[in-house]
């Protein structure tokens, strides 16, 4: 069993992680921190987990009884965390924020599987991608890898109200998020960051950029991304590529049928799709956020790092109906 412990447990992520791990064959929940919340039992926090779970929150950090600790924190605090808190060095590190998703002076590991699959097995610290860099990422990659689009990558992505967090904000409440759509971060969005560098790993002297748009959608959860730019190969061969590149992916599929969100809502899935305009390629792909762009990526690759089957707890209906 791996022993796992949880900080930040009582937000958006914690509360799906502890979903998932609590479904999971070889996974034992040793602590879910949380000061706010301490003592009271996460189902009453984490409602959908009423008769799921005797667990309580708790302010404790008993890090020398687990194998690996989630930081479910908001961006910004877990690289303050460990500079004022000490984890012994055999405790794996599955950070779920942006600290460490840019290489620098650290060993954190990007961990997109579907690109960075051997560093993964085995690491010590690992940074898990970002939701719109996740689906954005899986869009292009195979495009990039092969060398077949150029120029500046044109991306739209629409995201659910729970990729803002848990905490209330001026564009989450229901009244304003309903019937309702919006632009945000235009052409700045946080995730361009480490779409970029994979950008340069994949097509080193990539010289197009990447500017996306991101918009706040009217509903829950998911994603989905459209993407394009100059392609001259036909779409027989573009399909090819894709198909190719994914043949062997646990949870992301290429498919020549375009696709909808629900497709993938409430499971570790991406589907992936492209057409041909012309000389123009458009990509498209979709995911949960909260799964193959949050938790059921870094329980993914948890999975990978303790050498266990990578779908393992990760068999999840999609909310197709």
């Amino acid at each position: 069993m791996v022993r796992i412990g949880i900080l930040g447990a009582a937000g958006y992520t914690g509360g799906e992680l502890i979903r998932v791990l609590l479904g999971h064959p070889e996974a034992k929940i040793v602590f879910a921190n949380s000061e706010s919340n301490a003592g009271n039992p996460v189902s009453e926090v984490h409602e959908g987990l009423i008769g799921e779970t005797d667990l309580c929150f708790t302010s404790e950090m008993p890090f020398d009884e687990v194998d690996v600790v989630f930081f479910c924190f908001g961006h910004g605090k877990s690289e303050q965390f460990l500079k004022e808190h000490e984890i012994p060095s055999n405790v794996r590190i599955i950070d779920l924020a942006q600290d460490f998703r840019i290489a620098g002076e650290h060993d954190f590991v990007y961990g997109l599987p579907e690109t960075h699959l051997s560093t993964i097995k085995g690491c010590q610290h690992l940074a898990n991608p970002g939701c719109f860099a996740t689906c954005i990422q899986l869009a292009m990659l195979p495009a990039l890898k092969a060398g077949i689009i150029s120029g500046d990558i044109h991306v739209n992505g629409i995201t659910g109200s729970t990729g803002a967090g848990q905490k209330p904000g001026s564009t989450t409440h229901f009244s304003w998020r309903n019937d309702n759509i919006s632009v945000y971060k235009t052409f700045t969005h946080q995730h361009l960051l480490e779409i970029n560098q994979t950008v340069q790993e994949l097509c080193p002297g990539y010289e197009g950029r990447v500017l996306f748009i991101p918009q706040r959608g009217c509903f829950a959860r998911g994603i989905f991304v459209t993407a394009y730019a100059k392609c001259d190969l036909p779409l027989e061969a573009v399909q090819q590529v894709y198909e190719d590149y994914y043949k062997d992916a646990a949870f992301t599929h290429f498919v020549r049928k375009s696709p909808d969100m629900k497709q993938v809502v409430n499971t570790n899935k991406a589907v992936v799709y492209v057409e041909k305009y012309e000389d123009q390629l458009l990509m498209i792909s979709c995911i949960d956020n909260l799964l193959k762009g949050a938790v059921g990526q870094a329980v993914q690759n948890m999975n990978l790092m303790f050498g266990l089957d990578e779908r393992m707890g990760l068999n999840l209906k999609a909310s197709a109906f």
